[in-house]
Order: structure tokens, then C-alpha cells, then sequence
């Protein structure tokens, strides 16, 4: 996933768990980057329109931003899914952070209906309920 991609994704995820603004540390803690490259990247969003910057204090994301997180975030619930359920991967939600920005919303969609088909396949063992 591009740096931006991630950024934007990490600040749609912590705006949706607690109040705006989100504050640097917070971003910074989430994807293992130092106070100075948060701030660096959060100035490079506010250029593009995605953020409003508020020194020492963090972003929100601009409505351009918060629509283009949301497609994020909807790649990376279903790449998160599928890692976790499929895959069965410890670390599922950084997995999915990282390639989020990558995948297109054609193949997530695919991907979404392919586990849904899954999980109604799934024999009676594997969600919990016995058959005769």
C-alpha cells in the first residue's frame, strides 16, 4: 500500500474509534513510523486536500478524505477477513493494512462474495452446530 493509502486508512480507523482530531502519536503508534514522518506525511495530505492539519494537535479527514478511506477501509475489512478466516494469519489486520491501497474494489468485491459463498458452504463442524 502506497504511504498515503496508509495514512489515510490509519486516520479513518482512529477517527471512527475517538474524537477528531486525530492526534500524531496516535498515527505514529499505529504504523510504527517516527513523530516526524507522521507530521511530514499529514502536511503532504493537507496539500492534496484529504486532511485538515492542526499543529500539535492532529488531522481530521476532509469529506475527499474521509470518501477515499472508506474505499480503503472496505478493501481492508475484506483482505483483513479473508487473511484471518482463510489464511488463518496471527497478524491479519497489518497484513491487510499494507496491501489495502493495492487491490482494486472489483477483485475486494469478488473476494467478499467468494468468502461469503464460503461461509455458507462451511460443513456443519465448522460453525458450530451438529448435523443427525
Amino acid at each position: 500500500m502506497t504511504d498515503d493509502a496508509q495514512y489515510l486508512l490509519a486516520i479513518y480507523i482512529a477517527e471512527n474509534r475517538q474524537s477528531s482530531p486525530v492526534p500524531f502519536g496516535d498515527i505514529a503508534d499505529r504504523l510504527d513510523r517516527s513523530p516526524a514522518s507522521v507530521t511530514e506525511m499529514c502536511q503532504r495530505l493537507e496539500d492534496r486536500g484529504l486532511v485538515i492539519y492542526r499543529p500539535y494537535n492532529g488531522v481530521t479527514l476532509t469529506d475527499d478524505g474521509r470518501q477515499t478511506a472508506s474505499d480503503l477501509h472496505e478493501r481492508y475489512v475484506t483482505l483483513s477477513w479473508f487473511f484471518r478466516d482463510i489464511l488463518d494469519l496471527a497478524d491479519h489486520e497489518s497484513e491487510a493494512m499494507e496491501i489495502a491501497g493495492t487491490v482494486s474494489m472489483d477483485v475486494t468485491e469478488r473476494l467478499a462474495t467468494t468468502l461469503l459463498a464460503a461461509s455458507d458452504a462451511s460443513p456443519p463442524a465448522a460453525t458450530g452446530e451438529r448435523s443427525g
